[in-house]
């Protein structure tokens, strides 16, 4: 109980350091709350809390930095309020259980997404997938995806 609170604490006071600030859900692998905010016209830092829904009862905090940019997808033919985003982050995992299944994990993420929003909405709409590599307790590589809605304070 007490992680999760540090957790949540560290995860909310990252997501501060913008001047733009959505919060929102994301489902997938994991599931739970996101948030983000802009530093710049192209920069953001993004935070996650969220669970695992493959049967385990792993929860999930993770932080990155994002670049973005508008270019490329308006080149696909995509709208021009369509982003794509890079970036590296970490992640830290806190698992159930004993033995090896019970060990947390420390790892970073590498996220590759897109982002739409429409105009006259405060709302994005994105799309991630994030490898992840895991380097405690074990280096291992996993990877991490998700669909989500963010809701954006001005």
């Amino acid at each position: 109980m007490m992680r999760a609170l540090i957790l949540t604490l560290l995860t909310v006071g990252t997501t501060h350091a913008g001047q733009w600030l959505g919060l929102g859900v994301m489902v997938g692998e994991p599931t739970g709350l996101s948030a983000k905010s802009w530093l710049s016209k192209s920069t953001a830092v993004d935070a996650g809390l969220a669970w695992s829904l493959s049967g385990d009862k792993d929860l999930q905090a993770h932080g990155d930095y994002l670049i973005h940019n508008a270019t490329l997808l308006k080149d696909l033919g995509l709208p021009g309020n369509t982003l794509f985003y890079y970036g590296l982050g970490g992640r830290l995992q806190l698992r159930e259980g004993s033995g090896d299944e019970g060990k947390d994990k420390l790892g970073l993420r590498i996220p590759l997404g897109a982002s739409w929003s429409p105009a006259a909405v405060s709302v994005d709409v994105f799309l991630e997938v994030v490898p992840v590599v895991d380097l405690v307790p074990d280096t291992e590589a996993d990877i991490n995806g998700a669909l989500g809605v963010r809701f954006w304070l001005k």
